[in-house]
């Protein structure tokens, strides 16, 4: 290991020394999030413990002022490297020529074996754009006790047990769902999920990259799917009004039951209520339809324009370690995509690790895989759906029209 060491420093001394560069590091991120900043702050204190020659230099920025700064930063002053997400948000960087190939990274340290789970969540076209450290499962969130109020005393693990569970909270005075769709994507996470349980992976990427159009009658099952629930009254009343974290007091105050959402959750929880909350996957609609999950995942990147490239791709290598992503991924309260990592010892980590380790496919999300303005159109489309399922046809035909400015008629 150390000469491994020594010669892969010794690599980046090389190309600095010739090109004049200092060995400064240069990281731009995102993540502005308390748990996120520690373990960044806790990656970059390690990574310059390992190697005591660098010094990196860390920029963090808020996750809108990121996204505005984005592509200036790209072009102009480029860093060292960017973390950002993998799926269609990467592809678009990458078609504009933006992102650097780390296929090589990819094959010095065999991480499509040790990896497999998001080899193609970080490729286009074959090659790989992007190194992983870490993704989580979307699930449910639920109160236990308020789910033994009304006598529901297991988890649905089908449609038709999900339905009658909802009804059993009505019946007792409890909301089935909370959601805060005022930020639009809460809503997204239902879609993709529905659309994957009935109509599988390859239709929903297809769909994802402009394939299908949004009047297709598959997506109408889709739609008629969600319909029983938003007609039967299973989400909070006003939904629109509320950001994801302005809709947890319901579940807080015992008034709504659960919450599709990923595990970033969890610490939003007053501990009196989480000690009472647990977490189970989207029931299956299909039971012909493989389990493809939703499994968003946080990467680094290094940009074309970087002027540190050999010490990026040192960084990288250091991030896929199995005991690096174990303490990145456990501070996140995030999974870890290397599969020799150990995932943090709790009931939600190891709930979602077992069911993204028995899904027959993963995708990212709806607006990680799609086009990000027809992303827009689509989850503007989702949330009025939420409150006026009687316009579906209207705003089908609202979203067919962005899909087909942006991927042409078909």
């Amino acid at each position: 290991m150390k000469q491994l060491k020594r010669l892969l420093l010794a690599t980046a001394l090389t190309a600095i020394a010739t090109t004049g560069f200092a060995r400064d590091l240069v990281i731009n991120a995102n993540t502005s999030d308390p748990a996120q900043k520690l373990a960044m702050e806790n990656l970059i204190n390690d990574f310059e413990a390992a190697y005591p020659d660098v010094d990196v230099k860390f920029n963090l920025y808020d996750h809108e002022a990121f996204k505005v700064a984005m592509r200036n930063f790209l072009t102009s002053d480029a860093p060292d490297l960017i973390t950002w997400n993998a799926g269609n948000r990467m592809k678009v960087f990458v078609d504009l020529g933006l992102f650097e190939d780390v296929s090589d990274v990819w094959e010095s340290e065999n991480l499509y074996e040790k990896m497999p789970a998001v080899v193609g969540a970080s490729s286009v076209d074959g090659k790989q754009y992007g190194v992983p450290y870490a993704y989580y499962a979307w699930g449910f969130y639920y109160r236990k006790d308020l789910f033994e109020k009304a006598g529901i005393t297991q988890t649905p693990t089908n449609w038709e047990e999900f339905k009658t569970m909802g009804e059993q909270l009505k019946t007792a005075g409890i909301t089935p769902v909370t959601i805060g769709t005022k930020n639009l994507w809460p809503s997204a996470g239902w879609f993709d999920f529905l659309n994957l349980r009935i109509n599988g992976v390859d239709f929903h990427a297809e769909l994802m990259d402009g394939q299908v159009k949004y009047t297709d009658d598959r997506v109408k099952k889709v739609f008629a799917t969600w319909a029983e629930l938003v007609e039967g009254d299973f989400f909070v009343k006003n939904h629109p009004a509320y950001s994801f974290q302005e809709a947890l007091p319901f579940m807080n105050q015992g008034d709504a039951a659960m919450y599709l959402l990923a595990p970033f959750i969890v610490s939003m929880f007053p501990e009196d209520v989480r000690k009472n909350v647990e977490w189970f996957p989207f029931p299956i609609i299909d039971e012909s339809v493989g389990i493809y999950e939703d499994a968003p995942t946080d990467s680094f990147h290094i940009p074309v324009n970087a002027k540190n490239k050999e010490d990026a791709r040192l960084f990288l290598r250091f991030v896929a370690q199995a005991d690096v992503q174990t303490k990145t991924a456990g501070t996140l309260d995030m999974l870890p995509p290397n599969i020799n990592a150990t995932v943090k010892d709790d009931r939600f980590a190891k709930g979602g690790f077992a069911q993204l380790s028995r899904a027959s496919g993963i995708m990212q999300f709806y607006d990680r895989d799609t086009d990000p303005a027809l992303a827009k159109v689509g989850m503007q489309g989702f949330q009025e759906f939420m409150q006026n399922p009687d316009r579906i046809d209207d705003i089908l035909a609202r979203i067919e029209a962005e899909r087909e400015r942006i991927y042409g008629a078909l």
